[in-house]
Formats: structure tokens, C-alpha cells, sequence
């Protein structure tokens, strides 16, 4: 993400509003279950698929890539017990987001990141494996993920 594009994602603080008129508004057009339940991040994966099959420009999709990958946050933060976090700086750099997901253990998660991993290289970055992930790692071995 250039600097510029940092300027559009919202701070932690208002991660959740921001998710919710995504929502609202994508489901409105689309008639997508987004319903925050973990079975529904298979849908962002399938939705990140389509946008690929068209081939458009990364700048051509990096509102709705955004909201995708704050819906998959919330999703963490709500079924998983994560909080919304502004990165520090060496996450920053790191993660190229300005925001992520801390874990009740401490480590935190790219999910803005991970949306577009999947837009730019494919079902090898599965936005539903990263859920999955959230439990099989410990906070011994890797502190930083995503």
C-alpha cells in the first residue's frame, strides 16, 4: 500500500463502525451472507477469487480488498475474543497496514494484509486458514503473524 492508501483505512478505534457500512452497504448490492460467523470468511476467499478472475488493477479494488479484510478482522475480534489495534511502527513496516488484530495472547494478526496476499497470489492465502491459524499456534513460537 502506498502512503496515500494508508490515509483511507480507518485507526483501530473505528475499525467496527467502518466494518459494519461495509457490510451494510455490500450486502445491500450483493445480497452476501456476511453475518460474522467464521463459516462466512469461505465467502470472502470466494468473493477475493472473483475479483482476481477479472484481472483489475490493485487500485481498482483496493476499497472493497479494505473492507474485506476489516470484515475478516471483526470476524477475529468477535469470534475469537482479538481487539483492534493501530501497529506500531516496526508493525507497520512489517505488515505494510496501519492496523491489525491483537490476540488475548499477545500475538497479533494482518487480516487487511491477508485480503490482499489473496487478491495477488491466489488460494494459497486463504482468509478462512488465517482463522484457523488463531489456534494452532502458540505465542512461544511466533509473536507476530499473519
Amino acid at each position: 500500500m502506498s502512503g496515500d492508501d494508508r490515509a483511507m483505512v480507518p485507526p483501530a478505534s473505528a475499525m467496527r463502525a467502518y466494518t459494519m457500512a461495509f457490510v451494510t452497504r455490500l450486502t445491500e448490492r450483493n445480497r452476501l451472507p456476511l453475518n460474522y460467523s467464521v463459516a462466512s470468511l469461505r465467502l470472502v476467499d470466494l468473493v477475493v477469487d472473483g475479483l482476481r478472475r477479472d484481472q483489475p488493477g490493485r487500485a481498482q479494488v483496493d476499497g472493497i480488498l479494505l473492507g474485506l479484510g476489516a470484515y475478516t478482522g471483526e470476524v477475529i475480534v468477535r469470534r475469537a475474543g482479538g481487539e483492534w489495534v493501530d501497529f506500531d511502527a516496526t508493525q507497520r513496516e512489517l505488515f505494510r497496514q496501519t492496523v491489525g488484530v491483537r490476540m488475548p495472547d499477545g500475538r497479533v494478526w494482518n487480516p487487511l494484509g491477508k485480503v490482499v496476499n489473496r487478491f495477488e497470489s491466489g488460494p494459497e492465502e486463504s482468509v478462512q486458514r488465517l482463522y484457523l491459524l488463531l489456534h494452532g499456534r502458540s505465542a512461544q513460537r511466533k509473536a507476530v503473524c499473519g
